[in-house]
């Protein structure tokens, strides 16, 4: 058996798990093992996106001693986009050069 971690986060709390496992368990077979899912009613069993420590893996994954397994939430907003948004913002409010878009 070995030890691994099972980790759930939100803006304000996060739920910490461990788990022992047998050697050679998925990712995913951990995240349903442990018990997660009863406490945070949020998580989607069916479109899980996992890591170990803050890589993503596929849930096929085989857990090692020690790992910790992130379950991420999905995104709200695409990153790019978010980003462009800023920049023309900037640009309007005179904080950014208009053609270089860096500093005024």
């Amino acid at each position: 058996m070995i030890k691994v971690d099972v980790v759930y986060a939100v803006p304000h709390k996060a739920v910490v798990m461990s788990v022992d496992v047998a050697e050679g368990t998925s990712a995913e077979q951990v995240v349903l093992q442990s018990g997660i899912l009863d406490k945070c009613a949020d998580i989607d069993p069916t479109n899980l996106t996992l890591g170990i420590w803050n890589r993503t893996v596929k849930g096929k994954q085989a857990v090692k001693e020690g790992d910790r397994i992130e379950i991420y939430r999905p995104l709200i907003a695409d990153p790019k986009d978010a980003r462009r948004r800023r920049a023309e913002k900037a640009k309007d409010e005179g904080r950014a050069n208009k053609i270089t878009g860096g500093r005024a």
